[in-house]
């Protein structure tokens, strides 16, 4: 045998010994009552502490690690919406400029009440296709309710 492969065999054997070890000492540990005990009662106090600096800072009208997460992510919404609201604001710039630069020589508002006629006849095409014989109620007869006699 060459002497990396032995070397290699070497370590993997200590590592393995060095890791059942630390599993054995790991599982007295932990099955220690005593050790168990200490570690439940340094969680306890750690928790103590957290609210007591909590209600420390509470008084001294200071926000807590807590708040400061919240409103850091309150404000990472409140940016995405922003970002959001900035590119639907540049699409429409982009829309509107095309349509003055297709409109430039014409007659811009001739263009729009054109737009809107057809949009009126779309929407009686509409309410014929859904009610055709139906002649539209009242709002005030909307809200009617008939009682039984």
């Amino acid at each position: 045998m060459d002497q990396p492969e032995q070397d290699e065999r070497f370590v993997d054997r200590l590592s393995r010994q060095g890791e059942e070890a630390l599993g054995r000492i790991a599982e007295e540990l932990i099955s220690n009552p005593v050790i168990n005990g200490a570690v439940a009662r340094a969680f306890e106090a750690r928790e103590k502490a957290l609210q007591a600096q909590e209600t420390a800072l509470g008084a001294l009208n200071l926000p807590s690690a807590a708040d400061i997460e919240r409103v850091t992510r309150r404000l990472r919404s409140v940016s995405q919406r922003l970002e959001g609201i900035e590119d639907a604001v540049d699409r429409l710039e982009e829309r509107l400029a095309a349509i003055s630069a297709s409109t430039r020589g014409g007659d811009r508002e001739g263009l729009l009440e054109e737009r809107l006629d057809e949009i009126g006849r779309d929407l009686a095409r509409l309410r014929e296709a859904l009610a055709p014989d139906e002649v539209p109620v009242s709002r005030a007869q909307e809200r009617l309710t008939v009682s039984e006699s």
